[in-house]
């Protein structure tokens, strides 16, 4: 299934669900994303850090069955990866940042707590496109990255950096007060292979562990 079919599916999903909800609430999260790449060789990975960004998402909270919800959203979401080196003849850091826009569609499960609120716990796919990218590289790293300087990743064209689109699984777990407030924590697991090349020493795809609060009405 390629990635506007996959999309297509998704939203068909959401709208099918919401039509047979019970009931219908709408919340926003935002937090802290650690980012990372899969499938780095094994040089690399002494010195491969989690790249901290940010994520916002809003969402509509569909409930089908008591203390079952399906959550369809859209977030934008920073990924990327980091690596800090001090040997090797090298100094130095690479960072690349990418934010990326997603259409999640998670199923979740309350766990209600007594009168205070709820433990929940959901997964579901997604399917991202990325908006934009930079890599900045800092101090002596090598000529792998082209040398010390900041430069715009590509996704398309023959000469592209990385691809686009993006699908996965969403993992997550966190605490809803009776309040509306929460806080929460998530893993993304990428799927897709990110590499313009299909050699499998180059896949990687993205790894995303988060952690966030918000409110749900």
């Amino acid at each position: 299934m390629n990635m506007k079919k996959l999309l297509s599916v998704l939203i068909v999903l959401g709208i099918s669900i919401g039509a047979f909800a019970q009931e219908v609430g709408y919340g926003v999260k935002a937090g802290l994303n650690l980012g990372k790449y899969s499938n780095v060789s094994d040089a690399a990975k002494d010195y491969q850090k989690m790249n901290p960004s940010f994520y916002v998402s809003g969402y509509a909270d569909l409930a089908v069955a008591p203390q079952f919800s399906i959550q369809p959203g859209i977030s934008l979401q920073g990924k990327g990866e980091k690596y800090d080196f001090d040997g090797d003849n090298m100094d130095g850091s690479v960072t690349t940042n990418v934010m990326a826009l997603e259409i999640p569609v998670n199923a979740v499960y309350y766990i209600p707590t007594g009168s205070s609120g709820s433990v929940f716990l959901g997964a579901g796919p997604y399917v991202g496109y990325s908006l934009s990218g930079k890599t900045k590289v800092k101090g002596n790293v090598g000529d792998i990255w082209g040398g010390e300087g900041d430069y715009d990743l590509k996704f398309s064209g023959d000469d592209k950096d990385q691809k686009p689109f993006d699908f996965g699984v969403n993992f997550m777990a966190g605490y809803r007060l009776s309040n509306g407030f929460l806080i929460n924590a998530g893993y993304g697991l990428g799927l897709s292979n990110l590499s313009p090349s299909d050699n499998s020493d180059s896949k990687f795809s993205n790894r995303v562990l988060s952690f966030g609060v918000g409110f749900q009405l």
